[in-house]
């Protein structure tokens, strides 16, 4: 069945890239399109406007299925692995694309329901020699690879020759690659009917939005023209890059600084549309088009990459995240572009500062657990820039420079990507960033090659942000099995300046029980964090129950002005410790201080090849933190979760000693009915039911909402919060004292009854084991 598409949104977002320079309010929320009734996870706390049409998968019926560690990839490569390669490759034909649906709330995939274990093998990938099967290799090997030397053909950016002359091929072979194919020209369609992107200044900080549309389309533009060698595409890009030149029919910023060097993120992006244009369409365009293409890029983009200005180039100094890895990614597109063509010698400047800057500083953004340095969203924004500019290097010039080995813990990014998912949105803590457009996961296919991680690429084929020109390029089609097949269902991440859990029940139920939750240091996040020590994001039965609230207002004053503790960021309500689903103590942030200790422990229960997961009763995970040092009233604050009754319940244990008033506290867009003791709140959401009940609770603990909004006593914010309609808090309020304090969480399964649910017994935190609350 081929792919559906959604309509192209048109209103203009109110965020901008998180740069500390943003200042000034919108005051709107642009929705998120849905086709039906939206998660409110989404609307209201994630700002991020997807327009990267989503290539739906609606084909399809079963898949294979496999995994892997990180110590590297099965390959075939014995005299058997032709026969092997073509066995996949039939398989692959008969089975077609494993997710059979995208769900459309939630935008994940949905997989069959099957024992059929045949198809679900382990993630590797196949060795062959057949063209038909795989990419041949790259002719360009260059012996001593030179920033300033690049390959005789072109395009030289991403997608060489060789890989343009072999895909109509692999594409007949690959259901994957057919559907992206369809989607891409479905998207080219949309955007060619539509006018050129019309310039929408941000609150005066920003054309991010623009810019990364407009990249957006000419990578469809230029990748359908390649396809189908109609000159109409070439037309309409060219209409495109007049329109951001300022030659439009309406205006586009003005001289001398169109393209907004003072948020750089503009001007990245802008430029890296621009060398697109200009390589992959380059035979196509006259010499007076590469002329003008050339100026405008050089006069708009690279020019600011290189003049020396603090304020607007202030990411190329210890900014270890997604603005020097998106910053230096365009820059360096745009260098290699012209290279050759440029003869102000501009071109070799930027590369010979871009690269050891991003090697310095873009390279270091992943912890040693595998961890983004700022959020789970944010990891989108500067893995695309990193692959983008490593991908550009190698194909162009035949070498990354080290790009992708000088922080030998960037390969378990991957990991961190597909951990930090949950069953129905990411684990989504902290700032979500601005609208994504031309920015995806697909970074996952480029990892996966080059790191031998089969199951990264198997994981990312699945999603529904697959579909994009990047993809048919970075994937390689020899890759088979499941990315489920041998993946531990749980991982613990304990990098001091993260520390989180991800726990769950299956990889392909989409009713599946998850539960993450955070510790981590409080600075040091490109102040995109929360307050947010002891936060936990809960699914089950396909919705979400526990959720985030996400980004501010980016514009609001001093939204980005620093994360000491007398931030005036911290006076919001989505970054305060009352917008988070954990303790508060006195009605007051925690401190930005903060250390915790973690400890945690799993029954290291696998995902086998089906799709349906017999769990063992015993199979449970359990992590505890410290949370002492966040608090400043609080002598002692302890947080455990824990998996129960072969993960179907899931308990939250606190251990609190405070001076002043405590507050547990969870935000839900569920309907909440408490009972009459107060001890018991019945969650309804999207047609499903949750029971939240205290065991053997501190005499006078009961349960109560309120709206998300500030309390009455807090400090005035230098702007009005964000309103969050839809969301109720469900809190527990005791006075200072010491307690114990169990919340039991019982998701309300078909087939449960009330008999089959555990009442676990009361075990000090210290003392949690695996066993440790066996019956």
């Amino acid at each position: 069945m081929p792919a559906s598409y959604n309509a192209v949104g048109s209103n203009p977002s109110p965020y901008g890239a998180g740069d500390p320079y943003y200042n000034e309010s919108s005051g709107y929320i642009t929705p998120h399109p849905a086709k039906k009734r939206m998660s409110n996870w989404i609307k209201i706390g994630v700002p991020i406007l997807i327009i990267v049409i989503i290539g739906a998968v609606l084909g399809g019926v079963l898949g294979s299925r496999a995994s892997k560690t990180n110590e590297g990839s099965n390959i075939t490569s014995s005299s058997k692995g032709e026969a092997a390669a073509s066995s996949m490759a039939s398989v692959k034909l008969e089975v077609g694309r494993f997710a059979t649906a995208t769900n459309s709330e939630f935008m994940m995939p949905i997989y069959p329901s099957t024992t059929n274990t045949a198809a679900f093998t382990s993630p590797t990938f196949t060795t062959t020699t057949n063209n038909a099967l795989a990419w041949p290799a790259d002719p360009f090997q260059p012996s001593k690879p030179s920033a300033t030397t690049t390959r005789p053909d072109r395009p030289r950016l991403i997608a060489p020759p060789y890989k343009w002359q072999a895909l109509p091929t692999l594409i007949k072979g690959d259901p994957y690659l057919k559907g992206w194919n369809d989607t891409i020209f479905g998207n080219a369609s949309e955007y060619y009917s539509l006018p050129p992107v019309k310039y929408n200044l941000d609150g005066g900080n920003g054309i991010l939005d623009n810019s990364r549309e407009i990249k957006m389309r000419i990578k469809a533009f230029a990748y359908v023209y390649h396809m189908t060698n109609d000159t109409k595409w070439v037309d309409r890009t060219w209409t495109e890059l007049q329109n951001a030149a300022g030659n439009g029919p309406s205006s586009f910023g003005s001289d001398p600084d169109r393209w907004n060097s003072g948020h750089f993120l503009d001007t990245a992006e802008m430029t890296a549309a621009f060398a697109i244009a200009y390589d992959w369409l380059y035979s196509q365009w006259s010499e007076d088009q590469k002329s003008q293409i050339r100026s405008t890029l050089i006069k708009y983009g690279l020019h600011y990459g290189v003049t020396p200005n603090p304020a607007a180039l202030w990411w190329q100094t210890n900014t270890t995240g997604n603005w020097n890895c998106v910053c230096n990614g365009g820059l360096t597109l745009g260098a290699l572009a012209i290279l050759g063509d440029d003869t102000s010698g501009i071109a070799e400047q930027v590369l010979g500062q871009t690269i050891p800057d991003a090697i310095k500083n873009c390279a270091l953004a992943v912890s040693d657990d595998g961890t983004w340095s700022e959020t789970a969203n944010y990891w989108y924004f500067g893995t695309t820039g990193h692959a983008e500019m490593s991908s550009a290097l190698l194909t162009a010039t035949g070498s990354h420079y080290g790009l992708l080995d000088v922080n030998p813990d960037f390969p378990k990014t991957g990991n961190y990507h597909m951990y930090v998912a949950g069953s129905t949105s990411l684990f989504n803590y902290g700032d979500h960033g601005p609208n994504k457009f031309s920015t995806t996961a697909n970074s996952m296919f480029f990892y996966g090659d080059h790191y031998s991680e089969p199951q990264y690429m198997l994981y990312q084929r699945e999603q529904y942000d697959a579909a994009e020109p990047w993809s048919m390029f970075w994937y390689d089609p020899t890759v088979s099995g499941a990315f489920w097949n041998g993946a531990a269902l749980d991982h613990f991440f304990d990098n001091g300046l993260d520390q989180w859990a991800s726990m769950r029940s299956s990889w392909t139920a989409s009713d599946a029980l998850y539960v993450a939750v955070k510790a981590g240091k409080l600075q040091g996040h490109q102040t995109h964090n929360d307050l947010d020590a002891g936060d936990f994001v809960l699914d089950a039965l396909g919705t979400r129950w526990a959720g985030e609230l996400g980004s501010g207002d980016y514009n609001s004053p001093n939204y980005f002005s620093n994360d000491t503790q007398n931030s005036d960021r911290w006076l919001y309500y989505r970054k305060m410790t009352e917008g988070q689903n954990t303790i508060l103590i006195n009605k007051a942030n925690q401190n930005v201080a903060a250390a915790p200790v973690v400890n945690h422990d799993t029954s290291g229960t696998t995902q086998g090849s089906s799709t349906v997961l017999d769990i063992p009763q015993d199979s449970t995970a359990y992590w505890v933190a410290d949370l002492s040092t966040a608090y400043f009233d609080g002598t002692s604050v302890k947080r455990g979760v824990r998996l129960l009754n072969g993960r179907k319940q899931v308990l939250i244990q606190d251990e609190i000693q405070a001076s002043t008033s405590i507050q547990w506290r969870m935000h839900t867009n569920a309907t909440v009915h408490i009972d009459s003791a107060g001890t018991s709140a019945t969650l309804t959401l999207d047609g499903e039911t949750l029971i939240v009940q205290m065991i053997a609770p501190p005499n006078g603990a009961q349960f109560s909402t309120s709206d998300a909004v500030r309390f009455a006593s807090d400090p005035t914010p230098p702007a009005p919060d964000q309103p969050n309609p839809g969301v109720t808090v469900l809190i527990i309020e005791l006075p200072a004292g010491s307690y114990t304090l169990q919340t039991l969480f019982n998701p309300q399964w078909s087939g449960m009854t009330a008999s089959d649910f555990v009442t676990p017994p009361t075990v000090a935190l210290a003392q949690w084991s695996l066993t440790s609350h066996n019956n």
